[in-house]
């Protein structure tokens, strides 16, 4: 009599959930946006800290937006900052649009939400957007994303990313967020209505800013973006996801760089849902097909690692992602198990140059 191995269930678990984003894939890709003429005066808060790789290509392309009426508000803890040239040289080349670059220096555990605090009492419109200095938007972008906000049930929207690395660390970064994290945002909200938000982008009114606290009550939490998601989403308002999608460049990282941006990520989504963090552990079909295989089990081992890259090519496609390094998904995949495992243990993370110990609700204190 056989007997079926615990590493064959978890491929059948895995085959599962890559069937699963498979159909969230094709679903997100058969979505229309909104059809609106709704176009508010928005305000574009991005807090920046240095002068990334593409960071001018990234900013222009928020400046260069066909839209009736918007400001960009830079944020910078000190006016010394590179990112500061770039932004007077959009400045000269976009006169005709408010760009303004605010002091923002502040003691917040999380100095990014302490500079969305200040940039948000200087903000001219009752609608904001707030996004990551490095993400780079394609051409009707504003139109898109703020039509959503036609709909008064509608609290915040956001959007899935693609990453782009100039360097082989950074390129497997970036490979990851395409075929492990951009499936597991498309399962959940194939499954569930409750949504949540993305640095990438997130766009909502003022008035449900303030209804929740302002950015004050999230200056002290690593996950910013899935508090200020999982706080307006408590007041009975939907969270939207655009149908279009942003890039961030991920630059020319190291290994130890992309490792620990990496580890901090995993903390952060372990700290925020720890349930959902544990059962995480049947996405990583990759590592269950190969101890299946060590086991003698490959006909299910095969058959769960086909899936597994079916599942990739469609997330893939659902970004507008290159499937150039498809074959290279089981070698990423594994990358991921590690960092998934050392995201169990551990409480501290690295945030470019400061180190913070994660509290239990999500807080964290700087050490």
């Amino acid at each position: 009599m056989n007997t079926v191995l615990p590493a064959e269930v978890l491929v059948a678990c895995g085959a599962a959930y890559n069937l699963l984003a498979i159909a969230g894939a094709a679903r997100f890709r058969s979505r229309k946006g909104p059809v609106t003429s709704y176009q508010p005066p928005v305000s574009i808060l991005k807090p920046v800290r240095g002068r990334d790789l593409g960071f001018y290509e990234a900013i222009r392309s928020h400046a260069a937006q066909d839209y009736p009426e918007f400001e960009l508000l830079f944020g910078v803890a000190d006016l010394a900052d590179p990112a500061v040239a770039d932004i007077e040289r959009l400045q000269r080349e976009f006169p005709h649009i408010p760009i303004r670059v605010l002091q923002t220096a502040n003691e917040a555990p999380n100095r990014k939400a302490g500079s969305l605090e200040i940039l948000a009492r200087e903000a001219r419109h009752q609608v904001l957007l707030v996004n990551d200095g490095d993400i780079t938007v394609p051409s009707g972008y504003l139109k898109h994303v703020l039509g959503y906000l036609e709909d008064e049930a509608v609290g915040l929207v956001t959007c899935l990313y693609r990453g782009r690395g100039e360097s082989l660390p950074a390129s497997a970064e970036a490979l990851g967020i395409g075929t492990e994290f951009a499936p597991s945002v498309l399962v959940a909200r194939l499954l569930s209505s409750t949504g949540f938000a993305l640095g990438s982008t997130m766009a909502f009114r003022r008035r449900e800013l303030d209804a929740i606290g302002g950015f004050q009550v999230i200056r002290e939490y690593l996950a910013d973006d899935y508090q200020l998601g999982a706080r307006i989403s408590a007041l009975g308002k939907r969270i939207e996801m655009a149908r279009m999608v942003v890039e961030t460049n991920l630059g020319t990282g190291s290994a130890v760089e992309v490792w620990r941006h990496q580890v901090r990520w995993s903390r952060t989504i372990q700290i925020s849902r720890p349930g959902g963090y544990l059962g995480y552990v049947v996405t990583h079909a990759t590592f269950w097909c190969l101890v299946a295989a060590v086991l003698g089990a490959w006909p299910i081992a095969l058959a769960g690692l086909a899936i597994r890259l079916a599942a990739a090519a469609s997330a893939l496609g659902a970004l507008g992602a290159s499937q150039a390094g498809l074959m290279a998904v089981p070698f990423r995949d594994l990358l991921g198990f590690a960092v998934w495992c050392a995201g169990l243990f551990g409480n501290t993370v690295e945030w470019r140059t400061d180190r913070f110990r994660l509290l239990s609700d999500g807080r964290m204190v700087r050490l």
